[in-house]
């Protein structure tokens, strides 16, 4: 099975992240690295590379950029996605995540876990757009897709 075995954000000219963020890329990043599948699909009769990826995220001319190289470190793949589709999403994603930085300080378990609850559920939409928008080109499986959405919303937050 094909997988990520390298990733790096390219922030270059983005802000400095918040710690929250800064955290949840840590983690995302940790987590993917651990357990992701990514498949490149074959593209006029050409047989897919196999992988494993070194990926590279990057956001460049307002598009999200997936630049996918081999172990060996020759180009791959570079994949090119419009934002539109993910703005919402990550705009919501980060006013719930808001929402849940402060219920953690102040509020009690239960409306804390009401709150993830709803992260969580916008946190999925997230991964099935970027499942939807990498369709013909490469296969992810949910967490993998969750995983890179949390990147992308790293990304977004500076861009």
């Amino acid at each position: 099975m094909s997988r990520i075995c390298q990733i790096e954000i390219d922030d270059t000219g983005l802000p400095t992240p918040t710690p929250e963020v800064e955290q949840e890329r840590k983690v995302a990043v940790f987590d993917l690295l651990e357990d992701n599948s990514f498949t490149i699909l074959p593209r006029e009769g050409q047989e897919p590379p196999p992988g494993p990826f070194q990926m590279t995220l990057a956001i460049r001319e307002r598009r999200l950029v997936i630049d996918l190289r081999d172990e060996a470190g020759a180009t791959v793949s570079e994949m090119h996605l419009s934002l539109g589709p993910f703005r919402q999403v990550v705009k919501d994603y980060y006013q719930i995540c808001g929402s849940y930085y402060e219920a953690v300080k102040t509020m009690p378990p239960s409306q804390i876990e009401a709150i993830d609850m709803a992260r969580r559920g916008i946190h999925n939409e997230g991964a099935r757009i970027l499942q939807e928008r990498l369709e013909g080109k490469a296969e992810l499986d949910k967490d993998t897709a969750r995983r890179l959405f949390t990147l992308i919303c790293v990304l977004h937050f500076g861009g």
